[in-house]
This record gives C-alpha cells, structure tokens and sequence, in this order.
C-alpha cells in the first residue's frame, strides 16, 4: 500500500477526532443554560491522544497496517441533577449542533453520533443514556428494553453495564462544572504525536 494513503487515513482519522471534539464544545456551550446540568465532560476515544492498531478496514487489515484509531462517536458524561427535562436537553444539542454547521464550525457531526451517559452527581452513580430519538417511547425496537423510557427520554441498553473506567478522563477532559463555569475547551485535550494538526501539548483552539 502507497505511503501517501496510509498518511491520508491517518489525517482523516485525526480530523475526525477535532470534528468531534468542536461538537463537544458546541454541545456543553447549549447545556449551560440548564440549571440541572451539574457537570459536562468528554470521555471515551474523543478525550485521549489517538493511538496506532490495525483498522477494521479490509485493505489496511489485510497487510496488517496500523493507522490511528477511529473515532466513531462522541461520549460525553453529563452529571444532572434532575431528568425531567432530558427531552429538552436532546433538543437543544441538536438545534445547537445543526446550526454550527450550518454557520461553518467545520464540522459535521449530528445528535444521533453523541453517546450521552446521564451520571448521578456525587454518587457517580450512571443512571442510563440520552436518547436521541425525537418521540419517547418510538415504535423502535429498542424502545422495547424493559425499562427503557420509564423516565422519558432515558434510554436503557439491554445488559449494559458501565465499565469501572468509564469516567477515567473526567478530572482533565471535564469542560464545564457549575460553580466554577467553562474549565476549558475540548480542544486543549490531549493531542497525537506525528499529526499535523496537534502536538503534544493537544490541539488548541476555540470552538466557534
């Protein structure tokens, strides 16, 4: 496989990630206006530094070529103090991610790619998942989860359990905390080595 092609999907991954990371703080700048929301913060592959592994991908996996890892979703953990306004809350992700890409934030990242973890403040205690559908309950099989919607708009995933590590990038990926308001910008996250849009020191930046 030509060199140039592996660098091209290694900048694709990378760029995927910042696209990710910009809807992060386009996402937390919408909740801030909700009184229950207690704390926002990037988890999962979005919060880290990239790593190399050979990719799903047939060509690549084939000649067993590593790449930087993809990014297929945004996990975000939302500490809330009151779930009855989760509807609201989907809503207003998703009017906010629409409209920063329709005014050309360079990204183009919809609700339905959040992963969002409802979290119990103080406890830590996960409570379940933001759903994404715009009804609650929808004629959608996952709907049928006993449980599922019990609280409107609190998705429950069949035999999900939260791995013990699932907050492990809170205490430097948290982006805003009430009381003490914006602690920082989903771009200042830990960035790769060798890409062409981080250092070490992350990918700096402000969410426009």
């Amino acid at each position: 496989m030509r060199r140039a092609k592996i660098e091209e999907q290694n900048r694709f991954m990378v760029v995927r990630q910042r696209e990710f990371r910009i809807a992060a703080d386009v996402v937390t700048d919408a909740w801030i206006a909700f009184p229950e929301v207690q704390a926002v913060a990037v988890i999962g592959s979005v919060a880290k530094a990239l790593r190399k592994e050979v990719p799903r991908f047939s060509e690549f996996r084939r000649e067993g070529i590593e790449v930087w890892h993809e990014c297929r979703d945004l996990d975000l953990a939302l500490w809330i103090d009151s779930q009855d306004r989760l509807g609201a809350l989907r809503r207003s992700a998703a009017k906010a991610l629409r409209e920063a890409y329709e005014r050309g934030a360079g990204i183009s990242v919809v609700s339905q790619q959040l992963d969002v973890f409802l979290i119990e403040p103080g406890s830590d205690r996960y409570l379940g998942r933001l759903c994404s559908f715009k009804e609650c309950p929808k004629d959608k099989r996952e709907c049928a989860v006993p449980g599922c919607g019990a609280t409107p708009f609190n998705k429950v995933i069949f035999e999900f359990k939260p791995r013990a590590d699932l907050l492990e990038p809170a205490p430097y990926a948290t982006l805003y905390e009430r009381g003490r308001g914006r602690l920082r910008s989903a771009l200042d996250l830990p960035g790769t080595d060798e890409s062409p849009l981080s250092d070490k020191r992350g990918t700096r930046g402000k969410a426009s």
